[in-house]
């Protein structure tokens, strides 16, 4: 059916804008969920809501699927057309609209890319602090859906934390805005926060209004490495109750570690230690930061840390950076297959979550590597694949998969922090939601989306 409706596609975005060569179909069909591709029929890239509005009511009104794509950097297969249908490019939303210092607010586009939104920001003394791993190249409108998070998310708080107001095209192609351009907004539900972390299943966001921050001028970073990795996250409680907030708390593996060094072809690190935190704290007072980071060094030391490496200039805060941003890259590179797990649970959990998820790889014969970010109890369980063959591996992956949400659930935990639901998690939500939870997720999924056309086959 979709080829007889070609040129009605083109003829709201254009000739350039509607693909149906191998090539395109191709890129659109992957993100970065492991071993993972699911084809669209035909690719639509429109340049505004009016254009995205009318693709919309096309498709509404010829109950064609339509799956939302950003810059395809998501790890559950959120965006893929599992049901074939209409790729929704938005890459061609890449505008930031207006800048507005005196409120500080930024209007953009949900085309462009988190790094750049940052960039732009930063030359004008402006702070947007959620940065999740991938934002050099994530579109801030699939942070958005996703409600990404991010090491600074201890301290500053998620995605959600920042949205003020969204313009969206519902599945019958109207368009209309969620919210207020205010600080605060009491009137009616909240349509906003709603479609923040909705990955795409109850409306296409064309404009985004952030809220935003001065730019804290300094920061310091510090490593610690620890014998054990149970005293690694134990001492993550311990330092919210010595009274610092740092700015990033992030925890890595040996084993993540080691992939990341492997990727980007670096010395290996000393073979004693199980896990590393690495800690940031930023603020205006240089002597504050300085007299909170020696309060830490002196509490690791209660934990059994190892020498605790302080980076005192911006090259050696970017090298320490780069490690922990491409552990999860280098994973996806060097394996042949990777099941993650991204979950959360409360701080003082931590050391539990982890002793057992590494307990429930053992029993099954799977090699974990784990990392996060552990100020907020968000932990990444990556269960990796390296020589095994696949058909012999995923069962018992899979299983102890299953075990380790069980166990997340136990210590009063959730499936997702920040990397969603999307497909290849949701056999998995029976472990945390009834039935009756569930079938209010999907009466509000029926209420934007009657029909089911928009990214069908995630979450439920």
């Amino acid at each position: 059916m979709i080829t007889t409706l070609l040129p009605e596609f083109e003829a709201i975005c254009g000739e350039n804008s509607v693909f149906t060569t191998a090539d395109v179909i191709e890129k659109h069909s992957r993100d970065q969920s492991k071993n993972l591709q699911f084809l669209p029929e035909v690719v639509v890239k429109p340049r505004d809501a009016q254009s995205v509005s009318k693709v919309m009511a096309l498709c509404y009104r010829e109950n064609i699927p339509v799956t939302v794509q950003g810059g395809l950097s998501g790890l559950n297969a959120a965006a893929l057309p599992v049901e074939g249908g209409v790729a929704l490019s938005m890459e061609r939303f890449d505008k930031i609209l207006h800048i507005d210092a005196a409120n500080f607010q930024v209007t953009t586009e949900p085309g462009v890319i988190t790094e750049h939104l940052q960039n732009v920001l930063k030359a004008q003394n402006l702070f947007y602090p959620p940065d999740p791993q991938g934002k050099g190249w994530s579109f801030i409108g699939g942070n958005v859906n996703t409600n990404a998070g991010g090491p600074k998310c201890v301290k500053y708080g998620v995605t959600r934390d920042y949205v003020l107001n969204l313009e969206i095209v519902l599945p019958n192609g109207e368009i209309l805005w969620t919210g207020a351009n205010t600080l605060k907004n009491a009137t009616g539900y909240n349509l906003t926060q709603l479609i923040v972390g909705s990955e795409g299943t109850l409306a296409v966001v064309t404009k985004i209004v952030l809220k935003l921050l001065p730019l804290p001028p300094f920061n310091l970073l510090l490593r610690a490495p620890f014998r054990q990795a149970e005293d690694a996250c134990a001492a993550v409680a311990a330092i919210f109750q010595a009274g610092v907030i740092p700015s990033g708390l992030e925890y890595m593996s040996r084993s993540a570690m080691d992939f990341s060094v492997r990727y980007l072809e670096m010395e290996p690190f000393p073979p004693e230690f199980e896990a590393y935190l690495l800690i940031e704290v930023d603020g205006s007072d240089l002597e504050v930061l300085h007299r909170d980071c020696e309060k830490i060094a002196t509490l690791l030391g209660g934990f059994n840390a190892g020498d605790i490496l302080f980076a005192d200039n911006e090259a050696q805060k970017n090298e320490l950076w780069k490690i922990r941003r491409n552990a999860g890259n280098a994973m996806i590179q060097l394996t042949r297959d990777r099941v993650g797990e991204d979950t959360v649970v409360p701080r003082a959990a931590l050391p539990a979550q982890l002793s057992g998820a590494n307990a429930i790889a053992a029993k099954h014969g799977v090699k974990i590597s784990s990392l996060g970010h552990l100020g907020d109890g968000n932990m990444h369980l990556y269960l990796v694949n390296e020589v095994e063959d696949p058909e012999t591996w995923l069962p018992r992956a899979m299983q102890a998969k299953r075990e380790i949400f069980a166990l997340t659930k136990s210590l009063n935990g959730m499936l997702s922090a920040e990397h969603g639901v999307g497909w290849t998690q949701k056999p998995f939500m029976d472990i945390f939601f009834g039935e009756t939870h569930l079938a209010l997720l999907r009466g509000i999924k029926k209420v934007f989306d009657p029909k089911g056309i928009l990214n069908p086959g995630k979450i439920f």
